[in-house]
């Protein structure tokens, strides 16, 4: 009896097929292919990463290095940097002196020189001038009733011998001469105050100098309650009016000299402290610098400007920035002692210059002070100190 036997490519163990196995197989290798080339990378950094972290002969890591510098302690001229506004160190208000009247003619513009005396502004004297006449025809009415009253005295003398005329009458004439003679006086008098008015009509310069401002336009009419017509600076003299903190302000002296730069140009102008403000503002903490200037084009009053202005010497350390750090305990800085460790010394900052901060105290100059990546070091810590020359 035969049995015919049929094998189904289709059955195979765990019900999958050839082609589901072959497919399962495949992965699999791949999947160790990647642990495996995981794993050489990882052998591989991890002996790299020992070869770059070397140690001590002893076991122990490398001592970082640190760059210190022996800053010594040098004479440095004090700066003090400040701002301000510009102004004219004397400024004259010109208005009105006499009765006013309406303004004829305008003489000068804003930015003209003028002399002492110089006439400004012309008003009008038409009625003024005829008052002046008539003043002096009243010295010649006063000059003839003088004369005849000199006359009549000189009659009576001669009559006063032969016994016509009585002391009582020359007395009398004496008196009528002596009035006459003292009405011309003020007549004249009055013609001069007229003629001093007059002149007063003109609205002139008290003293030569720069026009800063003028108020008053021809045609206009003005008196003494008009107010500023012109301002003029004496002399063309400015000054920047500095402000600077109550401490930095007991620092300069009157005297020192400096450098004002006005705002919207690079030049720069020498100038001169003359005067220190008494008061301080209670708001502020600052007073007031007075920087004496000369004339210049470029010096506009009420421009602002900044200035550089020389101190008190002083002989003190200078650090660069990175030197110095801070918390809130204080400024400090980082010095390496005769062992080699890191030491904490606190100090205190002076002036802070383009070239560095000066240390006002806490530091004699002798001593190795870390210059960099302070930050990242400890107190206490081992270093390896590399020198770098001081500036």
């Amino acid at each position: 009896m035969n049995y015919e036997t049929t094998v189904d490519l289709s059955d195979t163990e765990n019900g999958m097929t050839l082609d589901e196995q072959a497919a399962r197989r495949k992965r699999m290798w791949v999947v160790l292919a990647i642990v495996l080339a995981g794993a050489l990378i990882a052998a591989l950094m991890f002996s790299r990463g020992e070869e770059e972290v070397p140690f001590a002969a002893e076991g122990r890591e490398t001592i970082p290095a640190v760059t210190v510098v022996s800053p010594g302690a040098g004479t440095l001229e004090g700066v003090i940097n400040a701002t301000g506004t510009l102004a004219a160190r004397r400024e004259m208000p010109v208005g009105v002196t006499g009765e006013g009247g309406r303004v004829v003619s305008v003489a000068v513009e804003p930015g003209d020189w003028v002399n002492a005396g110089q006439v400004l502004a012309v008003i009008d004297r038409s009625v003024q001038s005829q008052q002046a006449n008539a003043q002096a025809a009243q010295i010649e009415v006063a000059q003839a009733d003088a004369n005849l009253a000199q006359a009549n005295l000189d009659r009576a003398m001669q009559l006063v011998e032969r016994g016509f005329i009585s002391q009582a009458d020359i007395d009398r004439l004496t008196a009528t001469r002596d009035a006459a003679v003292a009405r011309v006086a003020v007549a004249r008098a009055q013609l001069a105050e007229r003629r001093a008015r007059n002149a007063q009509l003109n609205i002139v310069a008290p003293a030569a100098g720069l026009v800063l401002t003028r108020e008053v336009e021809p045609g206009q009419t003005v008196s003494a309650g008009s107010g500023v017509l012109f301002s003029i600076a004496r002399g063309g003299e400015m000054e920047l009016l500095a402000q600077i903190g109550e401490a930095e302000l007991a620092e300069i002296g009157l005297g020192a000299t400096g450098r004002v730069t006005p705002v919207g140009t690079d030049e720069s102008f020498a100038c001169q402290v003359w005067q220190k403000s008494p008061v301080i503002n209670e708001q502020t903490r600052q007073g007031t610098a007075r920087c004496a200037l000369p004339y210049n084009a470029a010096l506009r009053p009420g421009g602002f400007a900044s200035i550089e202005l020389a101190s008190e010497t002083v002989v003190a350390p200078r650090l660069p920035e990175s030197a110095v750090l801070s918390d809130d305990r204080g400024n400090y800085v980082y010095i390496i002692d005769d062992t080699n460790h890191v030491v904490r010394r606190p100090v205190e900052l002076g002036m802070i210059r383009d070239d560095g901060i000066v240390i006002a105290s806490g530091l004699t100059g002798d001593e190795r002070v870390v210059m960099r990546a302070g930050g990242f070091l400890s107190e206490g810590e081992e270093v390896r100190p590399v020198t770098e020359a001081a500036d």
